[in-house]
């Protein structure tokens, strides 16, 4: 029987345990991904990068618009002159001083170039797009790792719990080691390898929880905070098994932020092509320019003289010969949307080929999750019988030990199981492209 002191130390010590677990946050998954979405450092820069393209986004950057320049010139001379007229005449001058001042503004706008400036806007907005699936790859992968490392967590959680158990038992055992060797029916023995087991499940259950608390470490640091902030999770973790192939191949032809980068990519491979066409087609330009000139001269004809008035006119040009540049340049450019299309069809294969391998491995898990749940109910089953034996003297206290040994390994392989489960459900929903934030 246990002895009284020592069964209200332990639940004096279990109270103490359940309060400072319930003072912990409780960080559920959605409040992880949150945390995530508004302080990760890659998804901030992959929004700041979407932010430049979007501001790209702008006709003045296709080219559509003039340059309007303001222009100073002012020009200084001093000089020794000589100067022999027609008629004979001489003149001569020592430090004659020359300047011309001339200020203005000015206007150049290109209104034809091949449509060029139409196909660099089009050009623009896909980069625009790339953009958005750059981010939303980024978001999507690291909400995946948040989701990875949370589930860790609670399946780690599990296993503490299994080893909080193999704690009390062993304890159990001991104590009835101890009251058995005191009353002569045990052998000193059986008392020191209860003694040993029990400071083994110790062992055990201090490694774990290194492991546990160095996974809040790597979660908190996913989540940009500071690593050091304590939480707990919940102790569910469900696995949806009504996943199916098909549904998630139509998805992912639609949502996979890689197979939509690479359709982007060939958008933009397109219309790089039009651009380099338009070097075929004649560019037209206009410009206007209002300006202000005056000059002074201490040798000539005209001592001082000043202007002011507008100026407007065009300008054509068409590229008759460049040394077969344009053909080779449309030559290249034509073999790069035909990579682009390598490439779509590439990650189409490696898409389908992933999400059979992923979906293959779910489906084992499943299997998985189903057998070690009924080998955990079986352990347990067995634990409870070899118990009572083992408290009336009927075992020995090996068959003890492997019973036990047996349950905990029982809920740590169900429990990996389901956190394995898991990492393949995860696998299969950001392939899809739909994995829920």
């Amino acid at each position: 029987m246990t002895h009284p002191k020592i069964l209200f130390q332990s639940l004096i010590l279990l109270l103490f345990f359940v309060t400072k677990i319930n003072a912990q946050e409780v960080l559920t998954l959605e409040s992880a991904v949150k945390i995530a979405l508004e302080n990760n450092y890659e998804i901030k820069i992959a929004t700041n990068n979407l932010t430049i393209q979007k501001t790209n986004v702008a006709i003045g950057n296709a080219g559509m618009l003039p340059t309007v320049t303001a222009n100073v010139f002012d020009n200084n001379s001093i000089q020794n002159s000589s100067q022999t007229r027609q008629d004979g005449t001489e003149n001569e001058l020592d430090n004659a001083k020359n300047n011309s001042l001339t200020y203005g503004v000015g206007l150049d706008w290109t209104i034809f170039d091949g449509l060029r400036m139409f196909a660099r806007m089009d050009q623009l907005k896909e980069l625009q797009k790339l953009g958005e699936a750059q981010l939303k790859l980024t978001v999507i992968t690291r909400i995946s790792d948040v989701n990875a490392a949370y589930y860790d967590l609670v399946q780690q959680q599990q296993q503490l719990a299994a080893l909080d158990t193999t704690i009390v038992i062993s304890n159990q055992r001991l104590t009835l080691a101890q009251n058995r060797f005191t009353i002569g029916k045990a052998s000193k023995l059986e008392l020191l390898n209860a003694q040993v087991d029990m400071n083994t499940d110790q062992v055990a259950l201090l490694r774990q929880k290194e492991l546990y608390a160095n996974s809040k470490i790597l979660l908190n640091q996913l989540l940009a905070r500071d690593v050091a902030t304590d939480f707990k999770v919940i102790d569910v973790l469900k696995v949806d098994s009504l996943l199916l192939l098909p549904e998630l191949k139509a998805l992912a032809e639609k949502q996979n932020p890689q197979l939509e980068a690479q359709i982007i990519n060939k958008r933009v491979a397109e219309l790089e092509l039009k651009q380099i066409k338009a070097a075929r087609y004649p560019t037209v330009r206009v410009n206007t320019a209002y300006n202000f000139s005056e000059s002074q001269s201490s040798l000539g004809f005209v001592a001082q003289s000043q202007s002011r008035g507008l100026n407007y006119g065009f300008s054509a040009s068409l590229n008759l010969f460049d040394g077969f540049a344009q053909n080779r340049n449309e030559k290249i450019s034509k073999i790069q949307i035909e990579n682009s299309k390598l490439n779509i069809d590439q990650q189409n294969l490696a898409l389908n080929s992933q999400l059979a391998t992923s979906y293959q491995t779910y489906l084992t898990n499943l299997e998985l999750i189903a057998l070690e749940e009924k080998n955990e109910s079986i352990a347990k089953q067995n634990l409870n019988i070899t118990l009572d034996k083992f408290r009336i003297g009927t075992i020995t206290t090996l068959e003890f030990r492997t019973a036990q040994l047996n349950y905990v390994n029982a809920k740590v392989r169900y429990s990996n199981a389901q956190f394995q489960g898991k990492l393949s459900e995860i696998a299969l929903r950001e392939l899809a492209g739909n994995l829920i934030f």
